[in-house]
């Protein structure tokens, strides 16, 4: 409600609105966050680097997608195209004379095909049992 104002006879409204419960509200919220700021700890993410590797792999298998989705797999400079369901077998028919670990897995994409391409053939090998797999790039000049 309004307070009233009165000089002489005359009484009118004063219009005004009042800060206090306003800045009351602020001083409160500003101590809750100085108070709780320091008591939230951050949390630290472990992100995985290129180059880290004690050893580098013994054998390089390297699977291309091209812009028309076609498989290629690599081992040791030999391409053979295959499709999707065979790609696992013969990444595992390749590794199976190497001793587990030293043998690595790239897949290397197209810009233009599908992330979902992708992520399939990661899904097929990591289903077939590959341990380490890893993605090519390409950095931007």
């Amino acid at each position: 409600m309004p307070a009233l104002a009165s000089r002489g006879s005359r009484r009118r409204t004063i219009n005004e609105i009042n800060m206090v419960p306003f800045i009351d509200v602020m001083l409160v919220l500003l101590i809750i966050f100085m108070v709780t700021a320091p008591l939230i700890t951050p949390s630290v993410i472990e992100l995985p680097s290129v180059g880290r590797a004690n050893r580098q792999p013994d054998q390089k298998i390297e699977i291309v997608i091209g812009k028309d989705e076609v498989l290629e797999v690599k081992i040791s400079d030999k391409g053979q195209r295959l499709r999707l369901a065979e790609v696992a077998a013969a990444v595992t028919r390749a590794q199976s004379g190497q001793p587990a670990g030293t043998s690595a897995v790239v897949i290397s994409a197209d810009r233009n095909v599908k992330y979902e391409t992708v992520v399939r053939v990661m899904d097929t090998l990591q289903q077939a049992g590959v341990q380490r797999v890893g993605l090519s790039v390409q950095l931007s000049r």
